[in-house]
């Protein structure tokens, strides 16, 4: 047997973590980039220095601003699934993993959200987002959607993406600065008025013991 190949294993193991390391350090720095700075203002070479790596090692992982935000866009994803990954009909379960991924999530969509016009970058991201939100919510409500007709359950479905969007989100928490425990209580209340049903009988809560 080789006695080098343990060795060599392990430093090809090791310099995969580092190359790891590397990349998400950089990822780092575009996403705090991209909380401040609009995408035509963000510049490798400023992304390179603050991750300090080279831009050529920026170029050569992610490719490009475009790349970057495309691994960006997949790295948060990943987070969102694992954490909305409920039952069909758990809607506290549901409810709960939605403000939790806005609240971490939802200031950088939204920038993301106001540039989506001027960059096909920015629309591919959104685009994906709202097929995603959309199918999420379809599979958390089903018990209640299966059941009605083709035309109804459109018009259900519409309103619980509604009562469920970002935008809304960023109205009452950003904008009218309303504390999470009265967006939940918003956000409930619209859900429960999409299926027709009473707050207290879908969430199991009655209004105001929210939280």
């Amino acid at each position: 047997m080789n006695s080098d190949s343990p060795k060599r294993a392990y430093r090809q193991s090791a310099r995969a973590l580092a190359a790891e390391a590397t990349a998400e350090r950089i990822l780092d720095t575009f996403e705090a980039q991209m909380q401040h700075r609009w995408f035509d203002e963000i510049r490798l070479d400023d992304i390179a220095r603050n991750a300090e790596v080279t831009t050529q090692t920026v170029i050569r992982r992610f490719g490009s601003k475009e790349g970057l935000l495309d691994a960006l866009q997949q790295r948060i994803s990943k987070v969102v699934g694992v954490r909305r990954d409920v039952p069909e009909g758990a809607v506290d379960a549901a409810v709960a993993s939605l403000i939790e991924d806005y609240e971490e999530h939802g200031d950088i969509v939204m920038r993301v959200l106001a540039q989506e016009d001027r960059f096909p970058a920015c629309r591919t991201v959104t685009d994906v987002g709202r097929r995603e939100h959309r199918k999420w919510i379809a599979k958390a409500f089903a018990p209640w959607l299966s059941p009605m007709t083709p035309v109804a359950r459109q018009q259900a479905e519409d309103s619980l993406v509604v009562a469920g969007d970002l935008y809304v989100w960023k109205l009452v928490r950003r904008d009218m600065r309303r504390a999470i425990e009265e967006y939940r209580d918003i956000m409930e209340t619209m859900l429960a008025a999409a299926l027709g049903a009473a707050r207290a009988d879908l969430f199991g809560n009655a209004e105001g013991e929210a939280g």
